[in-house]
């Protein structure tokens, strides 16, 4: 491991599985999130390995002196009570960008959900931009991309396709993570 970054990881017990993805722009969705450590984790695995990203959080995260640690953290505020304009402005900005990955968390909590939510498909969508899988695994100590779906016309089978890249996944508080169930 070549940065700081990687040192810390390292230091934790943490290592990184595979490469990060040829591509210069996707919705990249890490899970599970089921503890505030995960994205620590996550922001220390995207600077080992170089990625240009920024993170989508509420914008209540976002009240001094969060703020500051917000921003610094490479985060966006949105209004979570507007989904569609948090799509368009997500689109918007992958479609202005040259290189930039969005990170987000599918389930849209830490808590136990069936539902996940679907705003990073329709994000992906929009934007003609593939959607990266990464993941964290606390069992294993593991943390990596699990693939790469580029055709995302069918909202059902990229679902059923991300089901299956996290079906051995575990997360900080494993009873909490749960699939999305499909219909």
């Amino acid at each position: 491991m070549k940065t700081f970054s990687g040192k810390i990881l390292k230091l934790l017990g943490w290592k990184i599985t595979g490469q990060f993805p040829d591509i210069n722009k996707s919705i990249l969705i890490f899970a599970p999130h089921t503890s505030y450590f995960d994205a620590l984790y996550g922001k220390l695995y995207l600077n080992e390995t170089g990625v240009n990203h920024k993170f989508i959080s509420k914008k209540e995260l976002f009240v001094f002196p969060g703020n500051f640690i917000m921003t610094k953290f490479g985060s966006i505020p949105v209004d979570t009570t507007n989904g569609r304009t948090i799509i368009l402005s997500i689109a918007d900005l992958l479609k202005k960008s040259e290189k930039l990955h969005i990170v987000i968390s599918p389930e849209g909590q830490m808590a136990k959900t069936t539902k996940w939510k679907k705003g990073f498909y329709y994000m992906a969508n929009r934007a003609n931009v593939p959607i990266t899988v990464g993941y964290m695994d606390f069992r294993k100590k593991e943390l990596g991309i699990k693939g790469v779906i580029h055709d995302t016309s069918n909202i059902n089978i990229v679902m059923q396709q991300i089901n299956g890249m996290y079906k051995s996944v575990s997360g900080k508080y494993n009873d909490n993570f749960v699939l999305e169930i499909l219909k």
